[in-house]
């Protein structure tokens, strides 16, 4: 997998976060705290990171990612009591409007740590992944 490292020591500060601080904060509490995290791992990172949308490659407004880790990893949050395809969603087509292979998603809200690894499937990186069935 592209970029198992990385995203494994991102997910690695999540946890630490969710250990100290539990559930029931607002997404930017994790954020500052996560950015805490980052400092003390040496992760290059880009908090609130604003990027151009684009369709049939004329821009049409600008998103912002929470984090953009390595300028390899979107890393999307959220603090809410469980993830849903929403937001799933949201951080696939992250991925796809940025042109990244991976991203992550990460949840704060619920009493244990969720995540996901998103995959851009258009992505030229990702041509043998294969969506696994439900």
């Amino acid at each position: 997998m592209k970029h198992k490292e990385l995203t494994r020591k991102i997910i690695g500060c999540c946890m630490k976060v969710h250990r100290v601080l539990g559930s029931g904060f607002q997404e930017t509490i994790y954020q500052r705290a996560l950015e805490i995290e980052f400092k003390n791992n040496l992760l290059d990172y880009n908090r609130e990171m604003e990027m151009g949308i684009f369709y049939e490659g004329l821009y049409i407004g600008t998103r912002r990612v929470d984090f953009f880790v390595a300028d390899k990893i979107m890393l999307e949050l959220k603090a809410v009591s469980e993830l849903n395809d929403l937001h799933l969603a949201q951080a696939m087509n992250y991925c796809q409007a940025y042109k990244l292979p991976v991203g992550l998603l990460v949840n704060f809200g619920s009493k244990s740590l969720q995540y996901k690894r998103v995959y851009n499937i258009n992505h030229p990186e990702n041509k043998n992944y294969k969506i696994p069935k439900s």
